[in-house]
């Protein structure tokens, strides 16, 4: 006879737990992306190329917590946009190395105010020392394996 083992409450699932914060977060910086006409996926390629500098796409598909196949549809949005370029690599010319624009540049220096706005609140809402250790345990928890 098989046992069956209690299942916990949603409210103490780590997944859903995770999704419920995110969509928390994630709610109004969707708001201020739809008014730039962007989408949290560019904004991420965006970010992470403003931050690193230029960067193949497999790095940015990694930094930006994109898969690749996802990422090359991005990127074509982004050229066409203006806010990225693609050139070849001068080491290993069938790779391309991608960069942001002044045009990039400058929608993320715009909207940059309204970000920090939004974590501000979020951290005075938490408390400036418990948003510091989720952020601490989340990077934490990213380095860790629960694959067998």
């Amino acid at each position: 006879m098989s046992e069956t083992l209690p299942l916990p409450s949603t409210a103490r699932s780590l997944p859903i737990a995770l999704l419920r914060a995110r969509e928390r977060v994630m709610g109004p910086i969707r708001a201020m992306l739809a008014d730039v006409g962007i989408t949290e996926q560019q904004w991420r390629v965006l970010r992470v190329l403003h931050e690193a500098g230029p960067l193949d796409p497999t790095r940015i598909a990694d930094r930006a917590c994109l898969l690749l196949p996802s990422l090359t549809r991005i990127l074509q949005k982004l050229t066409d946009k203006g806010l990225i370029v693609r050139a070849p690599d001068r080491i290993d010319r069938r790779k391309q190395v991608i960069s942001i624009t002044q045009e990039g540049v400058a929608l993320i220096e715009d909207n940059l105010a309204t970000s920090l706005e939004i974590m501000d609140r979020l951290k005075q809402q938490m408390g400036e020392d418990r948003f510091e250790a989720l952020l601490d345990l989340l990077n934490e928890l990213d380095e860790t394996s629960v694959s067998s």
